[in-house]
């Protein structure tokens, strides 16, 4: 069967929906690389200091033979040879817990200056971090060997640690040295005499894997820093003839005393006769450190690589951290500190005498099959208090809003019938059709209270003022998710609102409820169509004109909120894209002076770092939570989630206060930041990619519900 070809609109479409739906799979994507990089580090870094501490049940390889725990320190079980001791007049000196950059480079000079080679025994991540250390310690003849990846103690452990353990060590070696090496020192071993049937199945696991595993016979004990003449002591053998091996440490803390003991012990074995040399000379082994194959080279790289880069990842996400941190703290302070000053400005302006307007106030009602709210709409407007003209656009509606509006046989109510032309079309055909000097718009899904419109255009006595912001409330708040909405329009809106009046900023006079000066609208080319954001778009041009646009917090009207998160989604999404649309289109305000200038370098600044930038970094925040609770202080992580909780829910009950709402729906507020915040980023992270994809985002209307009143609770 042969396929019928895409027509040309067809297949921009599917492009478009391939570029579009591509952003998720960039998002996984980043995730994943983040996950990795942290669970990188978690192993590398943290997974050492809270591993299980348990002894393995059975020990795999049998328990510790009799003559194994009384035998010589160097130990090859299964082999012809299972122990051997360093030979008469030598002393093989080993050194654990390496590489440092600041202590192993002073040990490898005191033992080139006393032309004395040893054996470093060291921890696969140090090598990694400090390459250049290991090749110097091959270059100056010195003997490498291997303990582990991350120091883990691989007694209990299970058996794909292990096998990570010994891998990557190798791995880490081939990388930064070249060089692979079959001599082991577990970590937290000592002597033969303190072998365990768990430390001995640790080494009869080495062993099965080609290891031979190094213990000692002096432990110079410098971990505990007792000081150089103790560390001396410690570390001289009973007599110049016995072979020994010397546990020092090179790494793992302040080595100072290890430094200066050395040069002494150096100088007193020389004295004494004792030959200080590596394990494999003193103990007669051969091929214990060989060369890297190309393979293993190339693998080690891509370790050491790999280590590298979720390093940098680790700390750039701790730097965003602590800026999103004080980013979040200062916008909270600034936020609740101007909405306090904003607070005092109403109260003053209510006790002064009503602004008298004798002239006429119009309310446009732009409307797209509303039948559900309309009757609600237009009644609540015409029994306010202020007589008013009302004029309904309705926009090609398909249901029967239009005949809705011609039998509510109310007065000052006018029709205007229309194509479907999207609502900046509707809005435009109602400012010309109105006679007022001020105008008010008001979605179609929106009631208002007696006083809304009077209350709305008292800011207007100052002629500088060219619109004014109501607040919008949600009407149907019942649920979790209406509960959650209310919280975000009280707090995050109405405190944003007040936060943007007071620094002369306003980005956006919400489609809900708006006033406007006429002759404002004039200057600005009444409503564009050039963004789904007609009310931002609107607002910023009113700022670049020169004008002031105000928040009048009294000026109340009650809104439908999506009642599904499908219905959320929608909503948000086009607000989210035509915002950034909007922001785009008046990105020349940041080089502007005056009003201008101030919507650029303040509010276009804030809405960019506020609801683009950090929203586009929290899901990093979630994954990164999650790393702390598995990798570092889970009781920190926690203590530092419920101080952010704790600011968050100090600044939602002083925003319920003075927005006169009661505290009950705050109960929600913890899950909201668990569930409710994710959605939002991503609906931010799916507008950005649809923008930056240059997909141009069809109008989504949203569900009517019919729910519309005025809930005298709340009055």
């Amino acid at each position: 069967m042969s396929q019928v070809p895409l027509t040309r609109k067809a297949a921009r479409y599917d492009a478009r929906t391939v570029r579009v739906r591509a952003h998720w799979v960039s998002l996984v994507a980043v995730l994943l690389a983040v996950a990795a990089a942290l669970a990188i580090q978690g192993y590398t870094q943290h997974l050492s200091s809270l591993q299980e501490r348990a002894p393995s049940p059975s020990a795999a390889h049998g328990v510790v033979p009799v003559e194994a725990a009384s035998g010589p320190p160097i130990l090859d079980p299964g082999s012809a040879v299972p122990a051997v001791a360093p030979r008469e007049g030598t002393l093989a000196l080993t050194f654990d817990d390496g590489p440092d950059p600041r202590w192993t480079p002073k040990i490898l000079d005191v033992l080139a200056a006393h032309d004395v080679h040893a054996t470093f025994f060291v921890v696969g991540t140090a090598a990694a971090q400090h390459p250049d250390l290991i090749r110097r310690m091959i270059a100056e003849g010195h003997e490498v060997g291997v303990h582990t990846f991350t120091h883990a103690e691989l007694a209990g452990t299970p058996q794909w640690r292990s096998n990570l353990e010994f891998g990557a060590a190798q791995s880490a070696l081939a990388g930064a040295g070249g060089i692979t090496s079959s001599l082991f020192r577990p970590p937290y071993s000592s002597s033969t005499a303190a072998l365990t049937d768990a430390t001995w199945s640790v080494v009869g696991d080495a062993a099965s894997r080609g290891y031979i595993s190094v213990l000692t016979t002096l432990d110079s004990r410098d971990w505990e820093r007792p000081g150089v003449g103790q560390i001396v002591e410690n570390s001289t053998p009973a007599s110049p003839q016995d072979g020994s091996i010397l546990l020092m440490h090179d790494g793992g803390g302040d080595r100072s005393e290890t430094v200066a003991a050395l040069d002494e012990l150096l100088t007193r074995y020389a004295d004494a006769g004792i030959e200080a040399t590596t394990v494999s000379d003193a103990a007669g082994l051969s091929g214990a450190v060989s060369e890297a194959s190309a393979l293993e080279r190339t693998g080690g790289t891509a370790l050491i690589v790999a280590l590298w880069v979720s390093g940098a990842v680790v700390a750039l996400i701790t730097v965003g951290l602590v800026v999103a941190g004080i980013v979040m703290l200062v916008r909270a302070v600034l936020v609740v500190a101007l909405a306090m000053r904003h607070r005092r400005a109403a109260k003053a302006a209510a006790r002064r005498r009503r602004w008298i307007f004798d002239g006429d106030v119009s309310v446009i009602v732009p409307a797209h099959n509303e039948a559900a709210g309309i009757e609600a709409a237009v009644r609540s407007i015409a029994a306010s208090s202020r007589p008013v003209e009302i004029i309904v656009v309705d926009d090609g509606s398909t249901d029967a809003t239009a005949e809705i509006v011609a039998g509510l046989d109310l007065p000052n109510v006018r029709l205007i019938t229309q194509p479907n032309g999207g609502k900046p079309s509707a809005l435009n055909a109602g400012i010309a059709a109105a006679t007022g000097e001020l105008i008010v718009m008001v979605d179609g899904d929106t009631v208002f209270e007696e006083e809304t419109v009077e209350r709305l255009i008292q800011p207007f006595a100052d002629p500088a003022v060219g619109a004014v912001s109501g607040n919008t409330k949600v009407a149907n708040r019942e649920g979790v998710l209406g509960a959650w909405q209310h919280i975000e329009y009280v707090v995050g809106f109405n405190l944003d609102r007040r936060l943007f009046d007071i620094a002369e900023c306003m980005p956006t006079v919400p489609g809900a409820i708006g006033g406007f000066r006429r002759t404002a609208l004039e200057r600005v080319g009444g409503v564009s169509e050039d963004t789904l954001a007609e009310d931002t778009d609107l607002t910023m041009s009113l700022c670049r004109d020169g004008w002031r646009v105000v928040y009048q917090e009294d000026a109340r009207a009650w809104t439908e909120a999506p009642a599904t998160l499908g219905a959320l989604w929608k909503q948000r999404y086009r607000w989210c894209y035509g915002t950034l649309q909007a922001m785009w289109k008046h990105r020349g305000a940041v080089a502007e002076r005056g009003a201008g200038g101030k919507l650029g370098r303040r509010g276009l600044v804030y809405l960019l770092v506020l609801q683009v930038l950090l929203p586009l970094f929290a899901p990093v925040v979630d994954v990164f939570a999650v790393y702390g609770l598995l990798f570092l202080d889970p009781l920190r992580i926690a203590l530092l989630w419920l101080a952010f909780l704790a600011i968050q829910v100090a600044m939602a009950v002083y925003a319920f206060r003075i927005d006169g709402e009661r505290l009950r729906p705050l109960w929600t507020l913890p899950l909201q930041q668990v569930v409710y915040r994710q959605l939002m980023y991503l609906v931010v992270i799916q507008s950005v990619f649809t923008a930056v994809a240059g997909t141009r985002l069809r109008w989504h209307r949203m569900q009517r519900y019919g729910s519309l009143k005025v809930p005298q609770s709340a009055v």
